[in-house]
């Protein structure tokens, strides 16, 4: 049964709303680099860390590290942003990224992955699976415990947290203790899903704006059958971390990220699948004035919290 949307979603939706359609060729990914990077603003004041500090990983992928204030050597989140592998930065997730740094005492380590079209797939994940192999040979010094690796992100970098742990698992490579998914990539928009129709149009993210990303990311259409690309055409989900998986209730991208939910707790792997009833993509990282996106930090703290208690 579907909700109203959250009062605040819909002021954000007023708010944003062009008031018409711009005239001319579709923008470049250039242009809309340029356009995201203006249109979003650091908030005036981020809730402190013991310390923030950039590190550049053999390969050259840059690597944004939080710490928590402990005495001992804490796990870390690997956090990856979303921007339909095309767009966005690890500047964009400062709120939450120290939200929840603090409140489950965990290292966030957030990668800055190469983007398309300029670097198409497999850049992005082989970028990620690089950070999390530096972390556990110990590269993020001894305040982070390398055998305590979890791995997430929002939509895109959903897409490439699953990504990773399958490639960890495939590769017997770094032992994840846990996926978190927020909105996540794992299916194309032909694939009929009935929220890419339901919510195509006037919920920020559009059904256009993602046939867009995929044609960034992806050079031949064979790769569209490639796990390592769309979870969901994986022929074996088994051995994957635990997931908690977040969904917004007006978001292209519901269903399918609900259906990977489903699909994995099949395999008799933990899953945790929440709703966020009346809200829109973007509520966790994005548009942290959301009333929900405190609370989804919350969330996403106690999982963490629970994982490592129990790892």
């Amino acid at each position: 049964m579907s909700m109203t949307l959250d009062p605040a979603v819909r002021e954000l939706l007023a708010r944003s709303a062009p008031a018409e359609a711009p005239a001319g060729p579709p923008p470049t990914a250039a242009e809309l680099r340029a356009a995201f990077d203006a249109a979003w603003r650091r908030p005036e004041s981020v809730e402190p860390v013991a310390s923030v500090t950039d590190h550049q990983v053999p390969g050259g992928v840059r690597v944004r590290l939080y710490l928590p204030e402990s005495s001992t050597p804490v796990p870390v989140f690997v956090w990856i942003h979303g921007g339909g592998w095309t767009i966005g930065s690890i500047d964009e997730n400062e709120v939450a990224s120290r939200a929840v740094c603090n409140a489950a005492k965990v290292a966030v380590a957030a990668v800055d992955y190469r983007l398309a079209p300029e670097h198409p797939f497999p850049a992005a994940p082989d970028d990620c699976y690089g950070v999390v192999d530096w972390l556990a040979a110990g590269g993020a010094g001894p305040a982070v415990n390398p055998a305590r690796i979890a791995i997430g992100g929002e939509s895109a970098g959903g897409n490439l947290s699953t990504v990773v742990s399958m490639m960890s698992r495939d590769r017997g490579g770094p032992r994840l203790a846990a996926q978190v998914l927020v909105c996540p990539v794992y299916a194309h928009p032909d694939d009929g899903f009935a929220s890419y129709a339901d919510y195509a149009e006037g919920f920020g993210m559009t059904a256009g704006a993602m046939r867009f990303f995929f044609e960034q990311y992806v050079t031949d259409p064979a790769q569209l059958d490639d796990p390592y690309l769309l979870p969901l055409r994986a022929a074996d989900l088994t051995g994957l971390p635990p997931a908690l998986v977040m969904t917004a209730e007006y978001d292209v991208l519901r269903d399918e990220g609900e259906e990977f939910a489903r699909r994995l707790a099949a395999t008799g792997t933990p899953v945790e699948l929440t709703r966020y009833t009346g809200q829109i993509h973007g509520f966790y990282g994005l548009y942290t004035d959301l009333p929900a996106s405190p609370r989804s930090h919350a969330q996403v703290a106690g999982y963490l919290r629970a994982v490592f208690k129990d790892a």
